[in-house]
């Protein structure tokens, strides 16, 4: 198969979108030809059988005069230039995430006879996507509420993560020592929450509960990995300082920005809990990179509770429910160490038989084909 695989970003050091460079890579395994038109390139590294085509972001963003109406245009005739240039060159069209892709060309592969999917997985359904669904043979995504439209396109297929370099600290430690897999009440325990630093991801409720931890003599610090998503976010970031300081938490919480999604997993791995206030909708491909590596994860996200399984009285919470939340982090702490084994152990289970992401890669091509 020739596939052409259409998306925002490839850059490997990207901390939001450097997943997909894995993704890529994995198909590349699958076909014999893989030609990927993005709105923006930087590093990769990627099989021989890959080639990368950008529609010019990372040269438009130089010029800081270029109007924004002028830089657009210059995209969209990139787009039309690729995909007519190249057309011979797939059989196939793969769209992630950004539906603008088949409303662009979504008629010339029509027309051209060339199958049409696209990846979706996110609460909100726009009018965009409810016109590109028209267009596409199917429509592939992480679990039921993944893409709530109604449709018999639709396709549930995991959400692809790489289970081999996201694996526990008791996997990594193979042939020696898997010290510090095990939380210890009496020392400190390392909460972890990855995201953009962003409303919707409610940090404002792991902070509130990080503050009844600490009030109860519990040794708590949380690490927030992520960067302000907009600048007009700024003030939520603000918002969030200062709360901290009110509450004296300075010791115990650490804004670590953003980090590569190719060294989250060091993150992860030197974690004990990851936490969650995420109101996305959508289930966050951060859950399933910490579930990955053993971690429990506690969130509130009801994409998420379809995923913990026995796990869901323990681990999950009510919207906003920072009580709820801190007891929750409480109980993962008082854990005994086989009892935290086997969680980490089962979790990680879920996403290798799910989500994995060579199974997943197999039930796309089994589509596609």
């Amino acid at each position: 198969m020739k596939l052409l695989i259409c998306t925002q970003k490839v850059d490997i050091n990207d901390d939001l979108l450097g997943f997909f460079h894995s993704w890529i890579a994995e198909f590349a395994k699958n076909c014999e030809q893989v030609t990927v038109v993005c709105l923006e390139k930087r590093e990769y590294d990627l099989p021989d059988n890959v080639r990368v085509l950008s529609l010019g972001k990372e040269e438009i963003s130089k010029k800081l005069k270029v109007c924004k109406a002028k830089s657009s245009l210059s995209y969209v005739c990139n787009l039309y230039k690729y995909i007519w240039k190249e057309r011979n060159n797939y059989d196939s069209v793969f769209v992630h995430m950004n539906q603008i892709y088949v409303l662009l060309g979504g008629i010339f592969w029509r027309m051209w006879q060339k199958k049409v999917v696209l990846w979706y997985a996110h609460g909100h359904v726009s009018l965009g996507l409810r016109i590109a669904e028209k267009f596409v043979d199917d429509i592939f995504t992480s679990t039921a509420s993944g893409c709530r439209m109604k449709s018999d396109k639709i396709r549930i297929v995991g959400q692809g993560i790489d289970v081999n370099k996201f694996e526990s600290k008791k996997l990594s430690a193979r042939g020696g020592s898997a010290s510090g897999w095990k939380v210890k009440s009496d020392k400190i325990t390392r909460l972890i929450t990855i995201g953009r630093i962003s409303p919707v991801k409610d940090i404002g409720t792991l902070i509130k509960a990080v503050d009844i931890l600490v009030k109860k003599g519990i040794n708590v610090k949380l690490y927030i990995v992520g960067k302000i998503g907009l600048s007009e976010q700024d003030e939520y970031y603000e918002f969030l300082q200062k709360l901290i300081k009110e509450k004296k938490l300075e010791d115990n919480i650490n804004f670590a920005g953003a980090a590569a999604n190719k060294n989250i997993v060091k993150y992860l791995q030197k974690s004990d809990i990851f936490v969650s206030a995420s109101q996305t909708g959508s289930l966050d491909k951060t859950f399933l990179e910490a579930m990955s590596c053993g971690l429990p994860v506690i969130g509130c996200n009801e994409a998420l509770s379809a995923v913990l399984g026995d796990y869901k009285k323990d681990l999950f919470y009510a919207i906003g429910d920072f009580h709820v939340l801190s007891k929750r982090i409480e109980r993962v702490i008082g854990l005994g160490e086989n009892d935290y084994a086997k969680m980490g152990e089962d979790l990680r289970e879920v996403v290798v038989q799910e989500h994995g992401l060579e199974r997943f890669v197999k039930k796309i091509f089994e589509i596609l084909k």
